[in-house]
């Protein structure tokens, strides 16, 4: 059975022969690129075709590419996208456009899902790591447009994950470096912050925040069972669900007890986005393989992975900029 992780631990341009038979023995469900991994479209395609033959099977490859401060993708070779929060300003249709064209640029060099759209409500103190990633601060039009952003990903045939359940917006600290307590009560927590999750509750992949709400766990929510089932019930996301990195500093504990704890919590897969081979087999012993929910809900995102149909990139980039001017 597939092991319940998403690794990046690929260090370079290509797998080492060591990568690819760690990979092969540990299995994962999944892969996310990164920068150091990004140099041109032939040399993706290569790697993706790597990973996917590591593991015998048509893997989900994801990365990060919102748009703005966070596209792993760059010029020369794809576009330099606007920061999501600036494109907001253009509506659902342009929306649409740019992450279809976003999605086009993924899928032409393999890579099948994107950890975008960010469904986190901005809010006046958001912190700078985060505020421009946003769609906006009125939670209706948050998900309207992530509505667009979704459906533009998969009409491309790019699987889209959203962020940071149950909400990330009033986060004030970068989760990267510590863990953000959010005082808010629970009442405007689930009129603005889970709003959007609820919204897109039928979409087949989330990730988790690493975000504390005293009002409802003392834990952060990625290792909390209280917060995982609240994403379950009252926001009602029955998608396949991962962890924000686990080697960021908001978590504590080793990376293995964090993969341990967020599994226990409830969450589907462990996402492990920098390391070596060393640093990842504990991670990939403590995620222990898929449950059988977590296969059901694998099965189901994949189901929603289609072959796009023929596009006039050219025309529909045209498109864009008019409704983007």
């Amino acid at each position: 059975m597939q092991n319940a992780t998403i690794l990046g631990g690929v260090g370079g341009l290509s797998l080492t022969p060591d990568e690819a038979a760690f990979f092969r023995k540990a299995d994962p469900w999944g892969f996310i690129l990164f920068g150091r991994n990004v140099d041109s479209p032939d040399q993706l395609r290569r790697l993706t075709a790597q990973l996917r033959e590591a593991v015998g099977r048509d893997c989900v490859i994801t990365i990060d590419q919102e748009g703005g401060r966070v596209q792993r993708m760059r010029a020369p070779h794809w576009t330099d996208w606007p920061a999501p929060l600036d494109q907001a300003r253009a509506g659902p249709q342009a929306m649409w456009l740019y992450y279809h064209l976003i999605g086009q640029e993924l899928r032409a060099v393999g890579i099948d899902s994107n950890c975008a759209p960010t469904l986190d409500v901005a809010q006046d103190g958001t912190h700078p790591f985060l505020r421009n990633r946003c769609l906006g601060t009125d939670p209706d039009r948050v998900a309207e447009l992530g509505r667009a952003a979704a459906d533009g990903l998969l009409a491309a045939g790019v699987l889209p994950v959203v962020k940071h359940m149950p909400g990330h917006g009033r986060a004030q600290v970068d989760s990267h470096h510590g863990l953000p307590v959010v005082d808010a009560t629970e009442a405007e927590l689930d009129a603005v912050d889970f709003a959007p999750f609820r919204a897109l509750n039928d979409l087949p992949m989330g990730m988790t925040a690493h975000i504390r709400f005293p009002a409802l766990d003392d834990g952060p929510a990625t290792a909390s069972r209280r917060m995982i089932g609240l994403i379950r019930d009252r926001i009602g996301f029955d998608g396949l669900l991962m962890t924000d990195d686990i080697t960021m500093n908001a978590l504590s504990g080793t990376q293995a007890e964090r993969a341990a704890a967020s599994i226990a919590a409830g969450c589907d897969l462990v996402l492990h986005c920098n390391g070596t081979i060393d640093q990842m087999a504990p991670v990939v012993e403590a995620a222990g393989p898929m449950t059988r929910d977590a296969m059901r809900r694998a099965d189901a995102a994949l189901t929603r992975r289609q072959t796009p149909a023929q596009a006039d990139i050219a025309a529909l980039t045209d498109q864009w900029r008019v409704l983007s001017a």
